[in-house]
């Protein structure tokens, strides 16, 4: 398709005017960051992967009936998509303590958490997107009490379909964040899962040995961030089994 004006440049993603009127075009760089961007590199064939698996995801939970901004994957690379006015808040829900966490409360890695914690942190980069409380969101009116209850309820949907899908393929769903945004029609607005899910927006470790197939492979110099998401892709049925080796060719 045509390129059409750029709306937004963030580390991972180009997001573009759609061909119609309330959609966009989501594209996926190759670009890998991370520590709010002082490491970073480019990773060939990761955006073509986080592509394809942001689609799996994202029908996954269109079968659920779980609202999100996906229409479809136009090619390789880019996605139409609903435009949405993004909650300027990540919402993360962790099932097993990690990353920062741990280092806030001096937790062990790994621990199994009582319960899925839902954290919201404010979306701003410069300030390292810190971790606030419903208090801090109600009283700044980033959102409204109904739309924290709302917001809650979708993550912990998505991470139950998350917890399964990965489960049944020996990984074992960590964490992960999702954006959430105001889908209007009219006076009627809904909140529906925005940006992303792949594996950069969520923590994966295989079952039996605890490797890690999501960004801390990159984070931690711990391997090749592409064989990782690689595997992830295989292991959900995306790709061959045998074209591992030759890099991302993904099953249509």
């Amino acid at each position: 398709m045509a390129r059409r004006t750029k709306i937004y440049e963030g580390k991972a993603k180009i997001l573009y005017e759609g061909p119609e009127p309330g959609t966009i075009v989501q594209y996926f760089k190759d670009d890998a960051t991370a520590f709010n961007a002082q490491k970073k590199d480019v990773i060939e064939g990761k955006g073509v992967l986080n592509n394809r698996l942001c689609e799996y995801f994202m029908n996954g939970l269109t079968a659920l009936g779980i609202p999100n901004h996906f229409i479809k994957r136009l090619n390789m690379r880019e996605q139409l998509c609903h435009q949405v006015e993004i909650i300027p808040l990540e919402v993360i829900v962790r099932n097993v303590a990690a990353g920062s966490l741990c280092k806030m409360l001096g937790i062990e890695e790994g621990t199994q958490l009582p319960r899925p914690i839902v954290e919201f942190c404010y979306k701003d980069d410069s300030l390292g997107d810190p971790l606030v409380s419903e208090e801090h969101i109600l009283a700044f009116n980033w959102a409204t009490q109904q739309d924290l209850d709302d917001m809650v309820a979708i993550a912990l949907r998505v991470n139950d379909y998350l917890s399964g899908l990965m489960y049944g393929v020996g990984i074992k769903l960590v964490d992960f964040k999702i954006e959430i945004g105001r889908q209007f029609d009219g006076d009627f607005q809904r909140l529906i899962v925005a940006d992303e899910i792949s594996p950069d927006s969520c923590r994966l470790w295989d079952i039996k040995t605890g490797q890690k197939l999501d960004k801390d492979v990159f984070r931690r110099d711990l391997g090749d961030l592409a064989d990782a998401y690689t595997e992830v892709a295989r292991r959900l049925g995306l790709m061959p089994t045998n074209n591992i080796a030759d890099g991302p060719k993904l099953v249509s």
